[in-house]
């Protein structure tokens, strides 16, 4: 799915779609909670060009392994900070796998109305693909990725102040285990997971 071949065209709409719908979802959940800092920013659209990292985009469509700029929040805007980050952190993920869902059951509809044609329909199982995909590598709980501020969030003061400790680290923590495949090998299984109750929630509706 990823590297050099003939579906690359497909991907950059895909990608787009899921690093935006992550990205939003952020923002959204910042201002729903007081935050006005992503509106502020520009932040709060869907518009892909105010939440794209180019050098991030490339890196995803190329190598499964990338980001977009994240959205500024203000934790002291929050009646209660720690909440406001987890709930916030879990927007991103919870977005992608709600735009997962979406996906599946257009895809769905289509077979259904017999219209799984033409080159469109790649799109959509790339953006099914790529939001499972972001849904679940943004819950490691490895800086900078969500899962090490949900991590943060739930753990005790001091416990998470250690912790946050190893931020400057992360992402090459995290560099190091994508590239000696221990990224993949626990994150496949859940993707596949993911997908199944997806699956599952499209079967009983359709």
């Amino acid at each position: 799915m990823f590297g050099f071949d003939a579906d690359m065209i497909f991907r950059i709409p895909a990608l787009l779609i899921a690093l935006t719908v992550h990205e939003y979802g952020h923002a959204r959940a910042a201002v729903a909670m007081g935050d006005p800092t992503p509106r502020y920013a520009g932040r709060l659209t869907l518009n892909p060009v105010a939440h794209l990292d180019p050098i991030g985009l490339i890196m995803l469509w190329l190598f499964r392994f990338g980001w977009a700029k994240p959205v500024p929040i203000n934790p002291h805007n929050f009646s209660d900070g720690r909440r406001g980050v987890l709930l916030v952190s879990l927007a991103g993920p919870g977005s992608n796998v709600l735009m997962a869902l979406v996906t599946a059951l257009v895809i769905a509809l289509m077979a259904k109305l017999q219209l799984l044609t033409g080159a469109w329909i790649k799109v959509l199982w790339l953006t099914y693909s790529y939001n499972i995909i972001l849904a679940i590598f943004n819950l490691i709980p490895l800086p900078p990725l969500d899962g090490s501020k949900i991590l943060s969030s739930l753990l005790p003061g001091r416990q998470a102040y250690t912790f946050e400790r190893i931020e400057p680290y992360g992402p090459f923590i995290l560099m190091g285990l994508v590239y000696i495949g221990v990224i993949g090998a626990v994150t496949y299984p859940l993707e596949m997971a993911l997908s199944g109750i997806i699956n599952h929630i499209v079967m009983l509706i359709f």
